[in-house]
């Protein structure tokens, strides 16, 4: 089965996070895991966050960074590109989410990518972009 992750989820397979072992669990039994490419940058920025409030060292940092490079260069993640297509596709539907939707650009591009690539559901344990991804025609799921 592939498997859309966002970038919470990705993170909690490098990181020892409150429920990452499930996701490791899940992840192990994908036949493919599947983001967008915006995850680069997102989880530079979790790693670069761990640091900051002293979660991880430096170089353990650089270690969970590298091994997530090396999995995205040996096939473990499929990434998705974030085209000009996702991007007009974000405007589109985000115009006719209901305004009480708490949305953020991030997860909107997560929520388009994984509907372009027809996935049916999407994984994460945000609950910002679970609360919204009815509305976007996808199934949230979280373990």
């Amino acid at each position: 089965m592939r498997l859309y992750f966002d970038t919470a989820y990705i993170a909690k397979c490098y990181l020892n996070e409150p429920g990452g072992v499930a996701v490791r669990r899940l992840a192990r039994r994908a036949s493919g895991l599947y983001s967008s490419m915006l995850a680069i940058a997102e989880l530079s920025c979790v790693f670069h966050r761990q640091v900051r409030e002293g979660r991880l060292g430096e170089d353990q940092a650089g270690e969970w960074r590298a091994h997530f490079l090396e999995d995205l260069n040996n096939g473990v993640w499929v990434l998705l590109p974030v085209t000009e297509r996702i991007l007009f596709r974000v405007d589109a539907l985000v115009s006719a989410v209901p305004n009480g939707v708490f949305l953020r650009s991030g997860d909107a591009i997560h929520l388009v990518t994984a509907l372009e690539a027809s996935f049916p559901e999407i994984w994460s344990n945000d609950r910002h972009l679970l609360g919204a991804a009815e509305h976007f025609g996808l199934r949230a799921r979280s373990v």
